[in-house]
């Protein structure tokens, strides 16, 4: 994906699934609002969330974003989150941005309600970027590179679509 295309897709409010880890170390999953500013993905939640518990206890993440309009493509981040506190950090003009962009009918009564709940704010720096444009995706290179060995054989498929292994 390139720099501008990123650039409009981080823009659009697409909802993204966020993978925490549970105590076991299993993956805990849950789908959230997200915001890209300066750098990193702001998520907000409220302090008896499971998700928000749970990085509160281990700050490790993934972030997954797909979208089909108005760019089909893929964008997944892993990286550590940092949690922002009232009133040791102003969680509430982030929020505010938050709402505004998934919420942009009746911001001000949605906005309000969230200034009654116990929040939190959560800072996720990407360490490790996936980036997919779809328009022009040819598949891995390990992929493409096994289709090419196997044109002509029984599993290849016409017009170098990926095989099934079998």
């Amino acid at each position: 994906m390139t720099s501008d295309v990123l650039e409009q897709f981080l823009r659009q409010p697409h909802i993204a699934v966020l993978a925490t880890l549970r105590s076991d170390g299993r993956p805990y999953t849950v789908p959230i609002w997200w915001l890209w500013k300066d750098g990193a993905f702001w998520l907000t939640g409220t302090t008896s969330r499971v998700w928000c518990r749970q990085l509160q206890r281990d700050p490790r993440a993934s972030l997954c974003i797909e979208a089909l309009q108005p760019v089909a493509g893929h964008v997944g981040v892993d990286g550590n989150v940092e949690a922002k506190l009232l009133p040791d950090f102003d969680i509430w003009p982030i929020s505010r941005q938050l709402v505004d962009k998934y919420v942009p009918d009746d911001p001000d009564a949605f906005f309000a309600n969230m200034r009654t709940e116990p929040r939190l704010l959560f800072r996720l720096t990407p360490e490790v970027w996936r980036a997919i444009d779809m328009r022009v995706y040819e598949g891995k290179r390990a992929d493409r590179d096994h289709q090419t060995r196997n044109e002509g054989s029984r599993d290849a498929v016409p017009g170098g679509e990926p095989t099934l292994d079998r």
